[in-house]
Formats: structure tokens, C-alpha cells, sequence
């Protein structure tokens, strides 16, 4: 294959050496020659109503998208959720929920973010008291019809990075298309739910909608009723600001988002007055009065910008200010307030650490070059996040550093010098790396540093005396959800010399409540990005003495970015990964070499996806021996033995069945033969044929047959058979061979033959069916299980797009294909199936339906979400309905004297 090399012509253009000098315009502003002028949007000095025609100039302020840009570009959203929303939401019995207010001495008050990416939509909240979690987060339309909901507190399942933010970060899965249209058209609502599920909920609500001055954010305020407020007219108020700012003309932008200020006889052209001061209140960075010319009960938003100093842009980067939005009539009993604080987005700053001299080495900017001048083995990782008072929090992994002499660690920038990149040192984090890791955080980012932080401009590079740059990576901004809200990534090293010399990988793995493995890895230094590769789970024998080697193809991909999820893993398997038991292997698919790998440790794994155990329920690890991690008084009984918990056997009675023992139960399954392309024969006493060519032949001094074991079982020489994996049982898409000359055994997967129709016509007969099949139109076929007879009496294959004529329905959540009368129950990802919820097809129309429960005559004891949840009075339970709750009587215990 012909390589091209593309050539950039870069221009070359004379250095001018100047100095910038700042000024703030508005103290030149003429006075205007009304009494009441107005501030407009993007300008300095305020001009009479109907003049449009402002002396002033434009501040060099962020660069703002036009509208235009951010339809077409249509990511960034935001949301403001207080007691005051227009949204409406339906308990499960039917009636409206309350508002969440008073639950602390102020109004409850959120702001989200959400970032639409590839189809997915990753949210990230503030909350006003981030000791009180929300249950749940809903996506609702206008009419308060449910889209999606997903669980916010997660048994077993602890993210480092939301705990020290205080954020509650996520991410909502391949958003369907007419959901992503409700989205664009801002038609979407969401909530935060409190209380449990059974109870009187507590909500906030807010519409998503999308704010220009998103795409620039640096700093997020979440703004409350100030102390010595009126209480009752500030009920359910509440704001949040988006904050700007550029560090080579110092100003800042705000842009407030708000409602509550207002007093019942304020219609129209009402003036408020936006600050911007110091913790102590003794220095104002900013001061405007701005005028809401039609004031709305739920949603209110004003701009202002004003020139700083970079003394303040320091307070503004330490979290040194607040932001407060007041009634110019009533100041102290319309007030909105709240600290100005790093952005509200969930992120995290990622790199792989390589040698290679590419230009793409993550996958995400072919612009940025790494300056290296030499490869070597050293590899390493790092990752880092914005605390909540803008500190960085950093961790490095650095791998065969140990025989460099006085290695360096510098967080650089990149700036063009020329026709060239060069990178500029910013801290030095040389003291803080011990052993090949460094720990620590940064507290002194300047404005300009947090800038190209966010936008991807940051890099690491390790040096040493004799190397200006032994290895270097770019620090990528990632959101966080699923597999990056795990405690730490896992590096991926080298094992084949026949791997490329600058490969290196980082990966990512959780596993949710729903015990799906999720993972994500990034490479860096692959020669060529149309290289197959396999990401492979996989558990070595040396590991565990006597194991059958395990090996699971997690996803095949190529190029230097893979991000994806895996179900249906074994309890069993979720055990090996929680006792380090499992590596995790990056394999070329043509020749089968293993490029890198690492072993799995540190992975946190729900409760419930672990075994449990009738004498106790202690996680697998807490074993400390490789060979006992299932405790020994697990066996199980059969034909008059009893077997180990999980070891595998031979029936007595029929040599052709297989059983194996897991969790005191045995399960048996019958041989299947593998089929063989070649001349066989059944030998007595053998379950399976084998090829009449491949017998080899005995030693001339032993009369033993020669064969192979696996897993303690033995199969002759030229045997071949399907792999027996406890307790799942025969996997039917692989062929273990025993080869007659060195009696090795091979499991490679079953080839699937190349298919004679297009991919999306192909189907699975089963579920267990290793390879797709395309349809056969033939009399007789049970194969189809949507076939239907023709007039001419023979079966056609009935297609996606022929259900759909004849009156189907595309269930966009999920992409199935259901017939015209056909009924379901949805499933939600963080829930699994709803059965609460029916949907129905009808002529080409869905309908899905909450089941409707008789109102409840006992009260609820909403004291709970306070307390320590203990019930006085009537509560509300699930008995007999798990859809609808029922009244239940308490009864008092009575104590005798």
C-alpha cells in the first residue's frame, strides 16, 4: 500500500515586539441625555432607550459563537433547577410531586451542564448542599412525559473524582433522534430527585436549553437567596452564572441565568444591579446595573463584561470572589448570591507518556507535535482534575525510568516559535516523583494556564541530562462517566518485541450496579491506524495452578481510541478480577501477538455481582491464596462424591456428559462434537470422532497413549473439541485441538465463512449461534424465526423495512423492530427493565404508558429525607404490587416494666 506524506506550507512572517496597554472604557463613556439608560448586550456605556448607536469600543473579550456556529456546532447546554419550573412531574401513582424546598435553612438550588458528544449526552451537576445526593436524574418533555431516568446512588460503587469535586457527573448512552431533536429545539426538561422511591419525592427541575457564552466557560456560580433576604418572595429562587475570561487583554464576561428577584408590581424595563467583589467585601471587580425588560417567574438571563486588573483575574482564579444579582428598589430582600468556582463540566485531563515522534499519537489533535529526540523503553501515564477551589490534582506513572540518571518531570505548553513548535516550562513537578510516580496538586494556575488547560494545550514532559525530551504526552480533556469515573486508569506495557518500539496504551475499566464491565483505552506510537486489533480480558494458568486458560474478546477495533461496554460476565469472572487474578491484553489479530498488557487490580466491583455465600458474605479480596479463593466449605454433592467448588468432572455414568460445581449446585451439559473438515472416525468409548490423519504415532517402549490435559482432563493426540468453561459451560465458538506432534493444546475462535448477503440482512439463528447466517428462502427453513408464507406457498424472509410497512414500530431507545400489535416493557440502562411502564405498537405509532395506581389515603412521612429515616407515622410499601404502594399500619411495640 502506497504511503503519502502531506506537505504544509507554512508562511513565515516578521517578529513585532509590542506591549499591550489596558484600559477600561467605561470611565469614558459621554453621559447620556436621559434619565434612565440602559446597557446593552456586548457593549461598555449605556445609551438611551431606542439608541443603538454607542460610542464605545468592544472589550477584547472571549470570542463568543455566532448563532449560526453553535447551530451548527450544537454541544454545550446548560440548566438552571429551583423550586420554580414549569415542568411537570408525575409520581408513580400518578400525582404531581412537591418541590424540594427548605430542606436546609435555604432554598435548594442545581445547575447542570451537559455536553452532546458521538450521540451521547454527558451531564454534570452542582448542588447547592452536595451532602444531600440526589436519588435519581430524569429527562422529561414538556408534557412531563419520562425519557429516561437514571440512578444516582449506587450501592458499592464510589467515584474519587465526584466526592473531592462535589459534582454529580454521568452520561446518557446513544440519545435517540427524536430525543436529540427535543434537545436542539430546547424542548427538554430535567430533574433531580430526592426521597425514596416509595415516598413523597422531592424534585428540582430545569429546562435544558443552550447559552452562547457555554463554549467559552472557565468559572460556574451557583447563586441562593442571601442571608436577611425575604424568605417568602424568595421562595424556590435561585441562579447560576457562566463566567469567561481572557488573559491577553485581561476582562471578564458573566452571563447569570436567574429568577426570584423580582417583586410582585415589577412588569416591565425592571433595573437589578450585578457585582462582582471580594470574599471580605472590601475590593468590587465589577458593578453594573442592567435592565430585564419583561421579568419571567421561571428563567431570566443578563450579560455584563467589564476590564480587570490582573491582580483580579488572581482573586477570580483563586476563588476569591462572589457574584451576587440584586433589585436595585429592594437590595436586601431581592438578593441572589453565590462563590464563583471551577466550571461545573465534569472533567478530566488524560495522556499517554511516549516516545513516539508522531503527530497524533492520542487520536485527537494532528496539530500538536511532540518534541523527542530519541525512543526508548520508558512509558507512563497521566491524568488530572480541577478540585472544587481550583486546584489541579495530578498523578503520573512513569515505567523503566529507574536507569535514567536525574530524570525531570515539567508540565509545558506548546506555543509556536516560527515555523516550529517549542514548549515552555510552567511548574516543575520533579519533587513530587518518588518510585516512578508522581502525586500531587497545583494551587497557583494563573487564568492563562487554565485556559489551555480546558482547551488541550498542556502537555508533560520528562527529560534528562543527556535527553531534552525522553518522553511526552498531551493532556486530552475528557468528560467523566462510566469507565473514566474509576479510581485510576491502568497502564498498558509492552510484552512482543515484534510490537512497535513507541507503543503504549492507557486504560480505563468500571463495572456498574448493573454489573457491565465498562472500559476505554488510548494508545499512542501505533505505526499504522488500520492495524486490527482485539482488546482482550484473560486469565493465565501460571496465575492460578491448574486453570483453564480463559480468554475473552472484549472488542475488536482499530486506530488509537476504543471506548465500549461489555454484559453478561460471570459472577465467577467478576471474582478473578477482584483478586488480581486477570490481565487485560491489547492483540494483533493477524499474527496473534500480544502488542501490550496489564494486570487488573484496584478495580472497584458492586457487592452484587460477587458471589454470595451462605456462611458469610466476604468479598474475593479478602482471600489472600491464589488457590482458595472459593472457601472450602462450598462442594458439592453428585453420584456419590463430593466435588470442589469449581472443578470440573466426567459423569460416571455417561463419559459424554461434563458437569462442574458452582456455588453448591452442580450443572451438567452434554459433549457437543466440533465439526471436522477432514475424514474421521468414532473410536469406542469416545464421544466425539477425530481425524483419521492426525493420529501420531506411540512411543515403541510404552504402550501410553500419547494426549494432552487440560483443566485435568485428557484428550488423545489429533482430538479435537470445544473448550468446557465452568460454570457457563461448552463455549461452542471456539475448537481446542491436541496437536499430534508436540502436543500443544490451541483454542483459536470458530472462522465465520464469508457472508453472501449485506451485514444488516444477516442474522443469528441463536443466541448461541457463534456466526451470522444470511437468510435462506427455502421450504422447510425453521432457521428464520420471522418468516411468513407467501401466496405461492414458500417462506420469504421478512425484512426491518417490510415490518415496518405493514405497520411496525422502530423503538429508537434500543433501535428493536417490533410488529403492529406487539407489547414490551422499555428498558433503561440504569435500571434494566421498567415493568411499571407499557409500550405498544400500533400502526407505526408507540405509546408507552406508567401503570395507574388508586390514590393513597395514608400520608407519607416525608420527615425521613432529614432524619435518620426512622417512620413515625403511616408509610407507604411495595407488598403485593410492585408498581403501586400500599398503605400499611404500624404497629407499636410495647415493652413490659
Amino acid at each position: 500500500m502506497p504511503h503519502f506524506m502531506k506537505i504544509l506550507e507554512i508562511q513565515k512572517k516578521r517578529r513585532v515586539v509590542a506591549r499591550v496597554h489596558c484600559r477600561n472604557i467605561k470611565n469614558e463613556c459621554p453621559k447620556p441625555s436621559c434619565d434612565e439608560p440602559v446597557l446593552h448586550p456586548g457593549r461598555c456605556c449605556k445609551v438611551c432607550s431606542g439608541d443603538f448607536n454607542s460610542p464605545d469600543v468592544l472589550h477584547d473579550i472571549p470570542s463568543v459563537l455566532t448563532p449560526e456556529e453553535e447551530e451548527r456546532n450544537m454541544k454545550h447546554f446548560a440548566t438552571l433547577l429551583t423550586g420554580r419550573t414549569s415542568s411537570v412531574f408525575h409520581r408513580d401513582d400518578g400525582l404531581p410531586s412537591v418541590g424540594l424546598q427548605q430542606i436546609s435553612n435555604s432554598n435548594f438550588v442545581a445547575t447542570g451542564r451537559f455536553t452532546f458528544h458521538r450521540k451521547n449526552l454527558f451531564y454534570s451537576f452542582y448542588v447547592s448542599d452536595p451532602l444531600y445526593r440526589p436519588r435519581a436524574l430524569q429527562f422529561a418533555d414538556f408534557e412531563g412525559n419520562i425519557l429516561g431516568e437514571q440512578a444516582l446512588l449506587i450501592d458499592g460503587v464510589t467515584s474519587v473524582y465526584q466526592n473531592v469535586t462535589g459534582k454529580v457527573c454521568g452520561v446518557w448512552r446513544r440519545v435517540p433522534r427524536d430525543y436529540r431533536r427535543l434537545l436542539r429545539e430546547e424542548k427538554m426538561f430535567v430533574s433531580l430527585l430526592w426521597g425514596a422511591a416509595d415516598q413523597e419525592q422531592y424534585v428540582l427541575s430545569g429546562q435544558v436549553a443552550r447559552y452562547r457564552s457555554l463554549s467559552t466557560e472557565l468559572f460556574t456560580s451557583l447563586m441562593q437567596p442571601a442571608p436577611g433576604t425575604d424568605s417568602l418572595m424568595m421562595n424556590g429562587a435561585g441562579g447560576t452564572a457562566i463566567v469567561s475570561v481572557s488573559s491577553s487583554a485581561p476582562s471578564v464576561h458573566v452571563s447569570v441565568v436567574f429568577n426570584g428577584v423580582f417583586s410582585p408590581d415589577d412588569v416591565a424595563d425592571v433595573p437589578l444591579v450585578v457585582r462582582l467583589e471580594s470574599l471580605e467585601k472590601q475590593q468590587v471587580v465589577l458593578q453594573e446595573e442592567v435592565k430585564v425588560e419583561k421579568p419571567a417567574h421561571e428563567l431570566n438571563v443578563v450579560e455584563v463584561q467589564t476590564a480587570v486588573s490582573s491582580a483580579e483575574l488572581r482573586l477570580l482564579t483563586r476563588g476569591k470572589l462572589v457574584l451576587s444579582i440584586a433589585s436595585k428598589k429592594k437590595p436586601t430582600e431581592l438578593r441572589l448570591e453565590g462563590k464563583v468556582m471551577t466550571r461545573a463540566t465534569c472533567e478530566i485531563f488524560q495522556g499517554v507518556l511516549s516516545s513516539a515522534d508522531t503527530e497524533n499519537s492520542n487520536g485527537e489533535d494532528e496539530d500538536f507535535e511532540k518534541l523527542v529526540s530519541a525512543q526508548t523503553s520508558t512509558s507512563g501515564m497521566a491524568w488530572m482534575y480541577v478540585n472544587r477551589d481550583g486546584s489541579l490534582v495530578y498523578s503520573v506513572q512513569l515505567d523503566e525510568l529507574s536507569h535514567h540518571d536525574s530524570p525531570m518531570l515539567v508540565l509545558v505548553s506548546g506555543h509556536r516559535n516560527g515555523g516550529r513548535r517549542s514548549m515552555v516550562e510552567l511548574e516543575d513537578l520533579t519533587p513530587s516523583l518518588s518510585s516512578g510516580w508522581a502525586n500531587g496538586t497545583l494551587d497557583r494556575l494563573s487564568a492563562r494556564e487554565l485556559e489551555q488547560l480546558y482547551a488541550g494545550e498542556l502537555a508533560l514532559n520528562v527529560a534528562t541530562r543527556m535527553e531534552p525530551s525522553l518522553v511526552s504526552g498531551r493532556l486530552v480533556p475528557r468528560p467523566v462517566a462510566d469507565a473514566r469515573d474509576s479510581h485510576s486508569p491502568i497502564l498498558l506495557k509492552r510484552l512482543d518485541e515484534t510490537a512497535p518500539a513507541t507503543l503504549v496504551g492507557m486504560a480505563w475499566l468500571a463495572i456498574d450496579s448493573e454489573c457491565s464491565l465498562h472500559f476505554e483505552v488510548v494508545l499512542s506510537g501505533l505505526t499504522t491506524e488500520d492495524q486490527n486489533l482485539e482488546l482482550c480480558l484473560k486469565t493465565l494458568p501460571f496465575v492460578i495452578p491448574g486453570a483453564p486458560v480463559f480468554r475473552r474478546v472484549l472488542e475488536e477495533f482499530r486506530g488509537n481510541h476504543l471506548e465500549g461496554f461489555v454484559m453478561g460476565i460471570s459472577q465467577t469472572e467478576f471474582l478473578k478480577i477482584d483478586s488480581g487474578f486477570n490481565f487485560l491484553e491489547l492483540q494483533d489479530q493477524a499474527s496473534g501477538s500480544v502488542f501490550l498488557s496489564a494486570r487488573l487490580n484496584r478495580i472497584s466491583i458492586p457487592l452484587s455481582c460477587l458471589p454470595k455465600y451462605s456462611d458469610n458474605d466476604v468479598p474475593g479480596s479478602t482471600y489472600l491464596q491464589a488457590d482458595s479463593i472459593i472457601p472450602e466449605a462450598t462442594k458439592c454433592y453428585y453420584e456419590m462424591q463430593f466435588y470442589e467448588e469449581g472443578s470440573q468432572w466426567v459423569s460416571k455414568q455417561d463419559p459424554c456428559i461434563m458437569c462442574n460445581c458452582h456455588q453448591n449446585l452442580v450443572k451438567c451439559d452434554t459433549v457437543p462434537c466440533p465439526l471436522l473438515s477432514c475424514s474421521s472416525k468414532t473410536a469406542p468409548g469416545d464421544c466425539c470422532p477425530t481425524c483419521t490423519n492426525s493420529s501420531a504415532p506411540q512411543e515403541s517402549n510404552t504402550s501410553v497413549t500419547r494426549g494432552c490435559y487440560l483443566a485435568g482432563q485428557f484428550y488423545a493426540a489429533g482430538k479435537s473439541w470445544h473448550p468446557y468453561l465452568p460454570p457457563s459451560g461448552f463455549e461452542l465458538c471456539a475448537v481446542c485441538t491436541c496437536d499430534a506432534n508436540t502436543l500443544e493444546v490451541h483454542c483459536p475462535r470458530v472462522q465465520c465463512p464469508p457472508l453472501t448477503c449485506k451485514e444488516h440482512e444477516a442474522f443469528r439463528p441463536d443466541k448461541k449461534a457463534c456466526c451470522k447466517q444470511c437468510p435462506v428462502l427455502t421450504v422447510g427453513d425453521t432457521q428464520l424465526a420471522m418468516d411468513e408464507q407467501n401466496p405461492n406457498g414458500t417462506l420469504t424472509h421478512r425484512t426491518d423495512e417490510d415490518i415496518l410497512a405493514s405497520g411496525g414500530c422502530k423503538y429508537h431507545a434500543t433501535g428493536d423492530i417490533f410488529e403492529n400489535g406487539h407489547e414490551w416493557h422499555p428498558r433503561v440502562h440504569s435500571h434494566g427493565e421498567v415493568k411499571c411502564v407499557t409500550c405498544r405498537c400500533k400502526d407505526g405509532t408507540i405509546k408507552c404508558e406508567r401503570k395507574r395506581c388508586p390514590r393513597s389515603s395514608c400520608i407519607p412521612d416525608t420527615s425521613a429525607f432529614m432524619s435518620s429515616r426512622r417512620r413515625n407515622t403511616s408509610q407507604l410499601t411495595a407488598a403485593g404490587d410492585e408498581c403501586c404502594p400500599q398503605c400499611r399500619r404500624n404497629r407499636r411495640h410495647h415493652r413490659s416494666s
